[in-house]
């Protein structure tokens, strides 16, 4: 893949989950807010024409103002996430790093 094929490439995700577990307000080497969160997703959608019962678990992150707005969010409140899928350094699994939420 190019260099160019990588910057037009699209990798937006939109998620409606409930805040399973919240991580402690921490703060990056540079300074900037961090918050390690993981969602739960759950819903019926359709696949190959009949219903499929949904259920994923996901970790994310948030960084500066949406961090600090999403530390001070409830257990099991329930928001529509707008971000992008990537894999950590030393991860295996998609990390979603969070640019906006609001209620659902």
């Amino acid at each position: 893949m190019t260099a160019a094929a990588v910057a037009t490439g699209v990798n937006q995700l939109l998620l409606t989950a409930s805040v399973a577990e919240l991580g402690t307000l921490r703060y990056t080497p540079a300074g900037l807010p961090a918050l390690d969160l993981k969602l739960d997703h759950e819903s019926t959608l359709q696949e190959a024409g009949k219903p499929r019962q949904v259920k994923a678990a996901l970790k994310a992150v948030a960084f500066g103002a949406i961090a600090e707005r999403l530390a001070r969010q409830s257990m099991g409140s329930l928001w529509r996430f707008q971000g992008f899928l990537a894999t950590p350094g030393n991860g295996k699994h998609p990390v979603l790093h969070i640019q906006d939420f609001q209620q659902d």
